[in-house]
């Protein structure tokens, strides 16, 4: 289990008054008792909120336009607690989420059916799926479920899902039973094609292997995320977005300091050994790193040179989103392989950079084994050398000062990483806001 952060005045409160101050928007007051996010552990994954496009379960709701509108970079587990809170302040938000998670159920999808990782996206998906309704609260429940992970009970009880005999179809209408009955067919048909793979159903999603049925079916990750947030019934204003639109498998690599590659995002955050258990990411039986993480960078997933860096082009969506958005949040969570993955494409820094609204930071509330020893202002510089891609190719590299891509921070009270004011205005870092929190556990 992960600690993780959470405040009961809270971060959601701070982001509200901080925004307000920035662009006087007309803001209704939230409870004293909402909750958001001010850190969370490194360790939980990060901030996010949003989906995609239009719902069946009610009518579209037109956007409102005096809510302001933010992005968040973020992973898939640390910003999910914050989600339904953050619709009190606004559901005009754009989560933007990285495709190269390689562990758990989203590991054995990649290697079995190849593609980009989907646990992620379909993690925040499911948090801005509406449950206002008996059937929508019974398909987000289905969606969400996992399988066991004894191997043969978690296969028993996928065919029973997939034939439409589960106990988890009740409550869901024909329409949308045989909506989604049809790309988990699909979805097992996929994996029957190919024959010399045994595929592992222990610890499964149901929503993983939706979502990667409609992703092979369409050909499309963008179609999948339509479709899923159609079925999900996510608010037509918030948008989940894949940093990088692809229908192939990414995989996230880092160099250490003292020259060490690794490959795998699994493999940097926490490594498991292939177990498909949930693993505690703070845990002291988690090795260290041999020195701290210098870059992190993409490569390739496919012939005989896999050390080799490849440069995968942003998601224009995620760039034009950018240029117009009223705050641009770093969620907090894994900082290395949950965050910094968004920051390294080309594009991402420049306009950033360019942008003259709130940007800021939630600090995490614990070190994981990414972030041992750092920090806030560790955090800072880690962010600024991703955005100016600073030890990549030199030809792409930026001279950005951090304070043009960070300038409010948002601590955790009693949170675990050191804030020194000196040198967060060394950086050009002069607004610190301290959220009240409390602690909870958290499994990834």
């Amino acid at each position: 289990m992960a600690e993780s952060w959470l405040g009961p005045p809270p971060l959601c409160k701070a982001l509200q008054l901080h925004l307000h101050l920035h662009h006087q928007f007309s803001i209704p007051s939230l409870s004293s008792q909402f909750s958001l996010f001010p850190s969370s552990s490194s360790s939980s994954r990060s901030l996010s909120m949003a989906s995609t496009r239009p719902s069946l379960h009610s009518s579209d709701s037109n956007p409102n336009p005096t809510q302001p509108s933010l992005l968040v970079f973020s992973g898939g587990t640390a910003f999910n607690g914050v989600v339904e809170e953050l619709k009190k302040l606004t559901t005009r938000v754009a989560h933007v989420l990285p495709v190269s998670d390689d562990g758990g159920s989203t590991a054995e999808i990649v290697r079995v059916l190849g593609g980009p990782a989907v646990g992620d996206i379909r993690s925040r998906c499911l948090r801005l799926s509406d449950q206002s309704t008996f059937e929508a609260l019974a398909v987000r429940i289905l969606l969400g479920h996992r399988l066991p992970l004894d191997a043969l009970e978690a296969k028993s009880e996928w065919y029973d899902i997939v034939e439409g005999q589960h106990s988890l179809w009740n409550g869901v209408s024909k329409p949308y039973r045989e909506t989604i009955r049809t790309f988990l067919v699909y979805f097992q048909n996929q994996i029957l094609r190919r024959s010399n793979e045994s595929f592992c159903f222990s610890n499964g999603s149901i929503g993983n292997f939706f979502f990667a049925g409609a992703r092979i079916f369409f050909e499309s990750l963008d179609a999948a995320i339509f479709l899923f947030s159609r079925v999900s019934d996510i608010p037509t204003e918030s948008l989940v977005l894949p940093v990088i639109s692809t229908n192939d498998r990414l995989t996230l690599g880092c160099e250490l300091w003292d020259g060490t590659i690794i490959r795998g995002q699994n493999e940097i955050s926490h490594p498991t050994n292939g177990s498909m258990e949930p693993i505690n990411k703070v845990s002291s039986s988690t090795p260290a790193l041999p020195s701290r993480i210098k870059r992190v960078f993409y490569m390739s997933s496919e012939g005989n040179n896999l050390l080799h860096e490849v440069f995968p082009n942003v998601n224009p969506t995620v760039l034009d989103q950018l240029r117009t958005i009223d705050c641009i949040i770093y969620a907090m969570g894994s900082l290395f392989t949950s965050i910094c993955p968004s920051l390294v494409l080309l594009g991402i820094g420049e306009i950033i950079a360019s942008r003259s609204c709130p940007k800021v930071l939630l600090l995490n509330g614990t070190h994981d084994r990414e972030t041992s020893g750092f920090s806030a202002a560790c955090f800072v510089t880690a962010i600024a050398d991703a955005l100016n891609r600073t030890y990549g190719d030199p030809h792409n590299c930026l001279k950005n000062h951090p304070s043009q891509y960070i300038n409010t921070l948002l601590v955790p009270k009693d949170g675990q990483i050191p804030v020194v004011a000196e040198s967060l205005a060394a950086q050009g870092i002069f607004h610190v806001i301290t959220v009240d929190s409390v602690v909870i556990q958290m499994w990834v």
